[in-house]
C-alpha cells in the first residue's frame, strides 16, 4: 500500500487530499485546507502553510507527495504570491523525506476527466465518483485530491510495470 499527499498550493488556502493505493484501488483517507492570515507579511503567511502542511504530513504520515505546477496568471504579483506558496508545498514534504512529484493541471485534469480542459465541477464530481463515500472540504481540497489520485494513476502504472518487468527477467519488452 502507498500513502498519497496531493497538494494544491495557494497562498490563502492550499488544499490537501490523501489517499490509499493499493494495487489499482484507492481509497479517501482525508482532506482539507490550509488558510493563511492574509493581515500578515507575506514571510509570516508561508510560515503558516508550512506549519500546516507539517502537521499534516505529520498527522497522516503519507509515503509520497504529488503538487500542482504552477500556471502563469494575468497578474505577474499573483504568479510571483503563487509561486512561492508553491515553494513552500514542495519544500515541507521534501524536508520530511518524502518523495515529490508535481503534474500540470492539464495532465491532471485528463487522468482524473478524460480531458485536459475540464472544469472545476467536472473534476469534483469524478473524484466523489473515484472515492466514494469521501465528503469534500471544498474546490481546493477536491483539486488536492485530483492531484493525488493524478499522482496514484502514474504510480500503478510504475507498479505494474516494476512487476510485469520482474516476472519477465527484467525486461519491459
Amino acid at each position: 500500500m502507498v500513502r498519497v499527499l496531493g497538494i494544491d498550493p495557494g497562498l490563502q488556502r492550499t488544499g490537501w487530499g490523501v489517499i490509499d493505493l493499493n494495487d489499482n484501488h484507492m481509497r479517501h483517507v482525508a482532506n482539507g485546507v490550509v488558510t493563511s492570515t492574509q493581515a500578515l507579511s507575506l514571510a509570516e503567511r508561508l510560515v503558516q502553510l508550512y506549519s500546516g502542511l507539517t502537521d499534516i504530513i505529520n498527522q497522516w504520515e503519507p509515503d509520497e507527495a504529488a503538487v500542482e505546477e504552477t500556471f502563469v496568471n494575468k497578474n505577474p504579483v499573483s504568479t510571483l504570491k503563487l509561486g512561492q506558496a508553491r515553494g513552500v508545498a514542495l519544500l515541507a514534504p521534501a524536508r520530511m523525506g518524502i518523495p515529490v512529484a508535481e503534474y500540470t493541471p492539464n495532465a491532471i485534469k485528463k487522468t482524473v476527466v478524460g480531458a485536459g480542459h475540464a472544469a472545476k465541477q467536472q473534476v469534483e464530481m469524478m473524484v466523489s465518483t473515484l472515492l466514494p463515500g469521501c465528503k469534500i472540504a471544498g474546490a481546493d481540497a477536491a483539486d488536492a485530491l485530483a492531484i493525488a489520485i493524478c499522482h496514484a494513476q502514474h504510480a500503478g502504472n510504475r507498479m505494474m510495470l516494476a512487476r510485469y518487468q520482474n516476472q519477465n527477467g527484467g525486461s519491459a519488452r
